[in-house]
């Protein structure tokens, strides 16, 4: 599968981060935001790795944007959500960005782990396609219509 720096327009109101190794919650999650017409840039990563070179700008993903909402998978391979999490919130650069934990599992410690680490919501994927999409949605109107974000801060 094929990293992508960007595949929505550049001149979005806000930059998301989408670090999603299953092609079907991709899928899903750019369907939620394009069935709303959003204005918004949906960047997408399939690995931990690649996740850390966008959210430092380094490698490349010099020229990445620093995104205003992350959503991540809570289970990659190799670079784990958790150590993802934990280096973005650890980061002062970064920390203040929202990050969204996706999680197909059911383990409440796999929720109680994301919150320990700093998460800033948790949303268990489920299987049915439907409620998944009404979710995003609910997610994209809080924190890209209701809630304040932070603007960029300067490495």
């Amino acid at each position: 599968m094929t990293e992508s720096p960007s595949s929505s327009e550049s001149d979005s109101s806000a930059d998301l981060l989408l670090i999603e190794d299953n092609p079907g919650d991709t899928r899903l999650l750019e369907e939620a935001l394009s069935d709303l017409q959003s204005a918004h840039a949906l960047h997408t990563v399939t690995t931990g790795d690649n996740a850390l070179d966008f959210v430092h700008q380094r490698g490349d993903y010099t020229d990445a944007p620093q995104p205003d909402l992350i959503f991540l998978d809570w289970n990659l391979p190799r670079t784990s959500g958790e150590e993802i999490l934990a280096q973005v919130k650890e980061d002062p650069h970064l920390a203040q960005i929202p990050v969204i934990v996706l999680t197909g599992s059911t383990a409440d410690k796999s929720i109680c782990t994301a919150y320990a680490n700093h998460a800033n919501a948790c949303i268990r994927k489920g299987t049915d396609p439907e409620t998944f999409l009404t979710t995003i949605r609910a997610v994209e109107d809080f924190w890209l219509s209701v809630a304040e974000l932070p603007a960029p801060t300067e490495s």
